[in-house]
């Protein structure tokens, strides 16, 4: 499993090294370059951690546990380019310049110690691994000590708190939202050195406890990717948003035929004529959406005085024949309303029956719902022969009919 699960991280962190550093190229900086540093430390790291691949250097070396080391030294870099970067954004730049060089001399003099019991282990007549499993050696002990705690301990413990700290602060969307992520997958990554040292405990006590392995191979993929996805998304995640700004913007060109018929009959519905311009909805859509959407809702009560209640019966009439199902029923017989009412508003006729006020359809799923129910009435209004017969129908079934009420005649 600890194969599979590290072959997936490695994918991905060569994935991302390779995307912040095309980013890196067309638009260097100090935090980008930070975070390039950090995913392809962790690219490196998590590629040497696969066994076979472990175990193939180490044959190939002579060395017995050399992959583990340079992982261990990946691990590392890891955690102080991710520390460089937090302490650049939230501190000032000389502040944040010494913070780096305590934590890099730190960082060196902790791995410059694991080299050297590294080496140490290289003398023994029976080779030993530096895991848990071998933790009744003091040398493999002191090894994992350090690296659990100055490698993860206090790294992590560091980033989640400027993390959180920073992102109660960040005015960019994703970047907080990337933070915050990071900062989970940070805690995640003191599970994984807390699992450790708890094994190293265990085994010191004269237990022989399982699954280490496992669980470690389970956390570090947890954190690996949360923390990947945290500290790249202020660089992606804003691309989610362009998207949805298309699709609102579809959106808003699928209402245009029914509103443009809606404010040619009634153009006080009309509140900010600037977004007629080419690029005025472009600027701002959610503002022009919502507007759109208010206008046309608008419309709809402004015409109930025209909306005939035999409208409904025709229309229904035309669905059931066309084969239509419910939600299609629906927003047909919507639309053939605002087409017979439009007709009528514009003759200057009231209906004779008007259609009842609770008649109007109110969409569930909110806003989101609201802008797909007139999406397919505007569909409706503009291409359903359901419609067009409707309106045929309602036309010749009131010129056969006694004439109706003018509004003025209403009004008088």
């Amino acid at each position: 499993m600890d194969t599979t699960l590290y072959a997936v991280c490695a994918i991905a962190g060569w994935f991302a090294f390779g995307y912040m550093l095309r980013l890196q190229h067309r638009q260097p900086g100090r935090v980008r370059g930070a975070i390039c540093v950090a995913l392809g430390a962790f690219a490196a790291g998590i590629t040497l951690a696969i066994p076979s691949l472990a175990g193939g250097i180490d044959h190939a070396s002579g060395l017995p546990n050399l992959a583990k080391v340079i992982s261990h030294a990946c691990a590392m870099t890891i955690a102080a380019s991710a520390e460089n970067m937090l302490l650049h954004l939230a501190l000032p730049p000389a502040k944040a310049a010494a913070r780096s060089r305590l934590w890099v001399w730190v960082t060196s003099g902790a791995f410059l110690a694991m080299a050297g019991l590294f080496v140490y282990t290289l003398t023994y007549d029976t080779p030993v691994l530096l895991t848990v499993e071998y933790a009744q050696d003091p040398v493999v002990t002191a090894y994992l000590l350090i690296f659990m705690l100055v490698g993860f301990f206090a790294y992590c413990t560091d980033i989640t708190r400027l993390c959180w700290r920073f992102a109660r602060v960040c005015g960019r969307p994703w970047l907080r939202r990337g933070l915050r992520i990071t900062a989970v997958g940070a805690a995640f990554a003191l599970l994984y050195s807390t699992n450790k040292i708890v094994y190293l405990i265990a085994y010191w006590s004269g237990y022989q406890p399982s699954g280490e392995r496992e669980i470690a191979a389970i956390l570090v993929t947890i954190s690996a990717l949360l923390m990947m996805a945290g500290l790249t998304m202020p660089a992606w995640g804003p691309i989610l948003t362009i998207t949805r700004r298309w699709d609102d913007f579809r959106s808003y060109r699928r209402l245009e035929p029914l509103w443009r018929d809606l404010v040619s009959a009634l153009p006080e519905l009309e509140l900010d004529a600037s977004l007629r311009r080419p690029l005025g909805a472009v600027r701002d859509i959610d503002y022009a959406l919502t507007r759109r959407v208010a206008e046309i809702r608008d419309g709809r009560l402004a015409l109930r005085p025209y909306m005939d209640a035999k409208v409904t019966e025709l229309a229904e009439q035309f669905a059931e024949q066309a084969g239509l199902t419910a939600d299609e029923r629906r927003s047909n017989v919507e639309a053939a309303h605002l087409a017979c009412a439009l007709h009528r508003h514009q003759a200057g006729i009231v209906a004779a029956v008007p259609q009842p006020a609770d008649d109007l359809h109110r969409p569930g799923g909110g806003y989101a719902g609201e802008i797909a129910w007139l999406m397919r009435v505007t569909a409706a209004y503009a291409q359903s022969p359901v419609v067009a017969r409707t309106l045929v129908a309602a036309r010749l079934a009131a010129a056969k009919d006694s004439p109706h009420p003018v509004v003025g005649d209403a009004q008088r």
